[in-house]
């Protein structure tokens, strides 16, 4: 995704926040399901990638800027019930609507199909997006390291905390973890995407792993097509993946999941 894109959908994400008008009542309904889910047990992304490795949070996505469609028969709970059965360890959904066509509705659907941690991945950029995400269903959210401030990254962590979600922090490969590092995210991400270039750097995402501290959970993300890449990553000092597309676009995608893990058991 380049600089033009990225900044596009932020854009439109914006956009939406100012032209929607908050639901009344947001806050409270979204503690009140924050304490539902800690009631009832916690779904812990960190936990779930961190049982074994390497583990595969499987993405449900209907369509990308660069690539469209990706699958033509687009089901998220009948689709992360697939990912379930083929051993995924979380589910991510896609919720942008604009350029990913997806919906934050999918979330609470994915939760009752699966008995996985659910990730929201999203461009989450205000308060408000982490309450309707605790109200959706979510389990965790992503946020992208790139664009936040330090001081916007720290109150939607602290946010994020209350609301008992946890936080997948993502950079990109081509710019450096000091931020995401400092900011005590205890599930770092890289994705494989070069924003100069758009590009996959699959490369720079292995030579970063150095960089992460082994106290976190080190997920890797994107460009990944199969067990090789897995191997490769893993080898690199990666617990978790992070794959969409090659499960997305696969026509048995319980088959595609297994292949991948079936290779990853053998790293044990």
């Amino acid at each position: 995704m380049s600089e033009s894109i990225l900044d596009r959908i932020v854009a439109d994400v914006l956009c939406r926040l100012e032209e929607s008008p908050e639901t009344p009542g947001l806050v409270g309904a979204a503690q009140a399901a924050a304490a539902t889910r800690r009631q009832v047990g916690l779904r812990s992304l960190h936990d779930a990638l961190s049982g074994f490795a390497p583990a595969i949070i499987a993405e449900c996505k209907k369509a990308s800027p660069s690539a469209g469609i990706l699958r033509a028969d687009f089901n998220a709970p009948e689709l992360a019930k697939a990912y379930s059965d083929g051993g995924a360890a979380a589910i991510s959904v896609v919720t942008e609507p604009d350029h990913f066509l997806g919906d934050p509705e999918w979330l609470a659907s994915v939760r009752r199909a699966v008995p996985l941690p659910v990730l929201r991945k999203d461009f989450i950029v205000a308060p408000r997006q982490l309450y309707e995400a605790s109200v959706q269903g979510a389990d965790a959210v992503l946020l992208i390291a790139r664009l936040l401030e330090p001081e916007a990254l720290a109150e939607l962590l602290a946010i994020a905390a209350e609301l008992h979600l946890e936080v997948l922090l993502e950079i990109f490969a081509d710019e450096e973890p000091t931020k995401a590092v400092d900011s005590g995210a205890r599930i770092i991400g890289v994705n494989a995407r070069d924003l100069a270039t758009f590009e996959m750097r699959l490369d720079r995402v292995a030579e970063l792993a150095a960089e992460l501290p082994s106290d976190r959970v080190r997920v890797a993300e994107s460009g990944i097509q199969g067990p090789a890449d897995i191997d490769r990553l893993h080898t690199a000092g990666y617990d978790a993946f992070l794959v969409g597309e090659h499960l997305v676009r696969a026509e048995h995608p319980t088959t595609a999941l297994r292949n991948l893990l079936g290779h990853g058991e053998l790293l044990e």
